[in-house]
């Protein structure tokens, strides 16, 4: 019996788990994938986060995963495909192992929304891309678009304007919700060229991306924007579908918790971009770990 399972390694895992074992819990993390970090892996320069502006998020991730196994925390491989509540405690079954503890905090993170749109399915992995940070660099002297208005996709342009001949941003409205910092950088680049109010509605080609087709949604107008290459940054979806039947969750799939981390089920607990939040940043995302194990001790001790 686990004292806690962190399940997901990203920031607010590996912060549940530093905090975890320096409060004296036994912990094991279960990660879906062989590499921790979550999101901020496919980030090429993070300079939001206090004290490590500019550092990589690949080496970011790889720092936060050193600290935990430092902690003592224990690390697993595995898929969750639910989570059991008994009066002994909780089980966290994967595709391999069933695991027992005493709490659980779900820190699974989120995944790239899609556009869900003609193309994009047949044509992913073939110009078709939610990491301009992971491929850009294959487009070297070609042209891409980025669709999206925050933080990600204004990133992922600046990202691509280092290797491409042009890059197309597609926004449906007409301004961007990216940091002001942020738009300042991507406004002030050469080669950028912004396509305000308009939605791709068709990624056309054979066997590779050749053209997106979009709509002004004010005017109606139509055409097809001859590229390379489509990175699609719409936002995220959660990775919540395995826990839904044990704990509440918003129309959008978020776990409903507060900033106490608390789930609707005691004993579980949920934190980082998982979660009903207004912001999702790393920063955001260690808070979550920390609360996330101060609502442990407190269920722990009480004997709920």
């Amino acid at each position: 019996m686990t004292d806690v399972i962190i399940i997901g390694s990203g920031p607010a895992g590996l912060t549940a788990a530093i905090y975890a074992r320096r409060a004296g819990f036994s912990v094991l993390v279960i990660e879906k994938a062989p590499m921790s970090g979550g999101q901020i892996v496919n980030t090429g320069e993070v300079d939001n986060y206090p004290g490590l502006q500019g550092i990589n998020g690949f080496e970011m991730g790889m720092k936060f995963r050193e600290h935990a196994e430092y902690a003592g925390a224990v690390f697993a491989e595995g898929m969750v495909q639910e989570i059991r509540s008994g009066d002994d405690g909780k089980e966290v079954v994967t595709e391999r192992e069933t695991y027992q503890t005493r709490a659980v905090i779900i820190a699974a993170g989120a995944a790239y929304a899609g556009l869900g749109v003609p193309g994009e399915e047949a044509l992913k992995g073939h110009g078709v891309s939610y990491c301009a940070t992971c491929d850009g660099a294959f487009f070297r002297g070609r042209v891409t678009a980025v669709v999206g208005g925050g933080d990600v996709a204004v990133e992922d342009a600046i990202v691509l304007s280092r290797f491409c001949t042009r890059v197309y941003v597609i926004h449906r409205r007409d301004s961007l919700r990216a940091a002001k910092a942020l738009q300042q950088k991507l406004f002030s680049l050469p080669g950028v060229e912004m396509v305000w109010d308009s939605v791709v509605e068709r990624i056309d080609g054979k066997g590779q991306v050749e053209s997106i087709h979009v709509r002004n949604q004010k005017n109606g107008e139509v055409q097809d924007i001859p590229v390379d290459g489509v990175f699609i940054a719409v936002g995220l979806k959660p990775l919540s579908s395995a826990f839904s039947s044990l704990v509440s969750t918003d129309q959008n799939g978020y776990i409903e918790a507060g900033e106490d981390c608390r789930t609707s089920c005691p004993g579980i607990f949920a934190a980082g971009d998982i979660r009903t939040k207004k912001l999702r940043q790393v920063v955001t995302a260690v808070a979550d770990g920390a609360n996330a194990v101060a609502g442990v001790e407190e269920y722990l001790m009480s004997g709920e």
